[in-house]
């Protein structure tokens, strides 16, 4: 893994603990309702997610560092 792509994972991963931290209750609540619907991962969400998701296999700790970081952000 080159150093850029280090940098876009952390980055991205940071990005997405922030907007985690603004939207949590609203992804609790719908998370919840796809749950008991039995529609958490229809078949056409993980096709499309699959490509993208492969980019981030084995590179799973820097993502939570970032996740983390952007969570965190607020809170210091």
């Amino acid at each position: 893994m080159g150093l850029a792509e280090a940098v876009v994972i952390l980055v991205v991963g940071y990005l997405a603990g922030v907007v985690t931290r603004w939207v949590a209750g609203l992804a609790a609540v719908v998370a919840l309702v796809l749950a008991v619907f039995g529609l958490a991962a229809p078949e056409f969400v993980v096709g499309v997610t699959r490509p993208v998701l492969s980019v981030y296999a084995d590179n799973e700790l820097l993502f939570l560092a970032g996740f983390l970081f952007g969570i965190a952000r607020g809170s210091c």
